[in-house]
């Protein structure tokens, strides 16, 4: 009985990679599918960059003592709240694309023992990747496109709250597509190996 109990628990080590395996073979799918993986981002990075800009353009007011209507806030608010949403569902389309593109990968992955679980945590960090720096180069051309056009007060303006809102925008974006890629993730952790090796994309 000892043998049959341990030789489960050495199979189970085996087949479940450590995280910064795991973190490798995202990074690697991520360059391999780097067309797919831009157009991934880019729904992140637009989203962000428009969430970066109300920021900027609020701390470029702030240094300029010019006050923002309430009216104007809250059009701002509910426009921010669309293009996150839009980003999250463009996220969401592009990583169930993926799963289907790479049902047979997913297929060989599970043959050669692969847990539901590592096959979760692969799309959840490739998303987490494509989000964190599709938000880091939205927050980048947010914040640079408001002060290009207030550049009469980039003097003034508070440095810490810039910051603060990029590390906001990073953290939004990142959540937000881990976020987006769980029900694909969860697909393609529930296909059965014989059924994922046959089927024909």
């Amino acid at each position: 009985m000892a043998t049959m109990s341990a030789g489960p628990a050495k199979i189970d080590r085996q087949i479940s990679l450590p995280f910064a395996q795991a973190f490798k073979i995202a990074l690697r799918n991520i360059t391999i599918r780097l067309g797919r993986a831009m157009i991934t981002g880019a729904g992140t990075m637009l989203g962000i960059a428009f969430l970066m800009s109300v920021f900027a353009a609020n701390v470029a007011r702030a240094a300029a003592n010019e006050a923002v209507p309430l009216a104007e806030q809250q059009k701002q608010n509910w426009l921010v709240a669309m293009s996150l949403l839009v980003s999250v569902v463009g996220i969401t389309n592009s990583m169930l694309m993926s799963v289907t593109e790479r049902y047979k990968e997913i297929g060989t992955m599970k043959c050669l023992g692969a847990l539901d679980n590592f096959i979760v945590r692969l799309f959840l960090i490739e998303s987490g990747l494509l989000g964190f720096f599709g938000s880091l180069f939205g927050a980048l051309i947010g914040m640079i496109f408001i002060l290009l056009t207030r550049l009469n007060v980039v003097g003034n303006i508070n440095w810490l709250h810039m910051l603060m809102y990029l590390g906001i925008c990073l953290l939004i974006g990142t959540v937000l597509s881990v976020i987006a890629a769980v029900g694909p993730a969860m697909r393609a952790a529930r296909m059965a190996p014989v059924e994922a090796m046959r089927t024909e994309v």
